[in-house]
């Protein structure tokens, strides 16, 4: 794989990869010695971590040393003046910053690299990012597709300097013993991250995670707008053909209407937003799909409970998730489902039968699927 030297498409996949691990990662810190995954992952200051460190988090900080390569995927990666990596460095993070010492190579896929003045890289510094500067010392040679791409007054590079980017300078001051050339077809390698030897995540725990935190999504959801969940509630389950044949509509319908949006240069920043509003309304109305299918699960056995009904719709949905083809099925039928009875919602139906600030059905109709 590789990363073209197209600033829009390098910037968007960073952006978009800062953007997962930032939400996705969880929450708290963790020491590098005790998981390589977490919200932000510190080797502190005085410590060791020998061997690789493959790490995902929103953070990884590295302040002491790594006695082996630096493999991650985060939002922010930071090597500090006090930090040092005695093999490679491999990043795909919303931004890279290093200010210590690596004795081997950089490479680096992100939205912003900072290479700052205390910085020593005795290898190669390769990077496919949206703004780059170059402050510090790589012995090796220097390979960068960027927008910007800065070399200031106290850089030294050892090698040559090839680069691709729409505002390049090197300041006065600064050191190159080789070449510094412009390739217009440049294409930099992807960092090698994510494929972490002896640390695979099983899906069930992907899953799992997944379920915890959609089931806060659905807590909150129901916590903050119990009326509005118990009318989605109340569509969704007495009218689901109806609620997925207006959910199909909508995902079909809002993508085409922000493409055509897209085609206008005053509708550009407008579509990009609707594509980012549209993908977490797709994420809640999932959520809401869930509660529609627990209730009318529930519902069979004569029980009504809003908080029970998220918990067996959104397991149930995980469960079957694990079943290649048919879990699919199921899911993208409470995805329809959830969509279309959250837009009726929106537009008023379901007020008379979702009253009940519980967020259970109300009236004595059989809810139907």
């Amino acid at each position: 794989m590789s990363i073209t030297s197209t600033s829009s498409v390098r910037r968007s996949l960073a952006v978009l990869v800062a953007l997962l691990v930032f939400t996705g990662s969880a929450v708290g810190v963790a020491s590098a010695q005790e998981a390589p995954f977490g919200g932000a992952i510190v080797v502190a200051e005085g410590e060791t971590h020998v061997g690789t460190l493959e790490a995902v988090g929103g953070t990884v900080v590295v302040a002491g040393t790594v006695d082996g390569d630096v493999e991650a995927l985060a939002g922010n990666v930071v090597v500090t003046e006090t930090g040092r990596v005695t093999g490679d460095v491999s990043a795909a993070a919303g931004s890279v910053t290093i200010d210590g010492t690596v004795d081997g190579d950089v490479q680096a896929a992100s939205g912003t690299l900072l290479v700052g003045a205390s910085a020593v890289v005795v290898g190669n510094l390769e990077a496919g990012a949206g703004d780059v500067r170059l402050d510090g010392t790589v012995d090796g040679d220097v390979t960068v597709g960027a927008d910007t791409f800065l070399v200031g007054s106290t850089a030294v590079v050892g090698g040559s300097i090839t680069y691709d980017a729409e505002t390049f300078a090197v300041a006065d001051g600064a050191s190159v013993a080789g070449t510094v050339t412009r390739d217009e077809n440049l294409v930099t390698a992807t960092p090698v991250v994510g494929d972490f030897e002896g640390f695979v995540v099983p899906d069930s725990v992907v899953a799992v995670y997944w379920l915890l935190v959609n089931l806060a999504l659905g807590a909150v959801l129901l916590a903050v707008a119990p009326r509005f969940a118990a009318r989605v509630t109340s569509v969704g389950t007495k009218r689901a053909v109806r609620s997925g044949g207006v959910g199909l509509l909508a995902l079909v319908g809002v993508p085409v209407a922000l493409v055509l949006t897209l085609l206008t240069v005053v509708g550009i920043p407008l579509s990009i937003a609707g594509f980012v509003l549209f993908a977490l309304v797709l994420w809640v109305t999932s959520v809401y799909g869930a509660l529609v299918l627990g209730t009318w699960l529930l519902s069979l056995g004569g029980y009504e409970n809003r908080w029970a009904a998220l918990a067996a719709g959104l397991f149930l949905v995980t469960l079957v998730g694990v079943v290649p083809f048919a879990g699919g099925v199921l899911q993208f039928l409470v995805l329809l489902v959830g969509l279309g009875a959250f837009a009726l919602a929106l537009r008023g139906e379901g007020g008379e039968e979702g009253g009940d600030s519980t967020g259970t059905v109300g009236g004595d109709e059989t809810p139907t699927v």
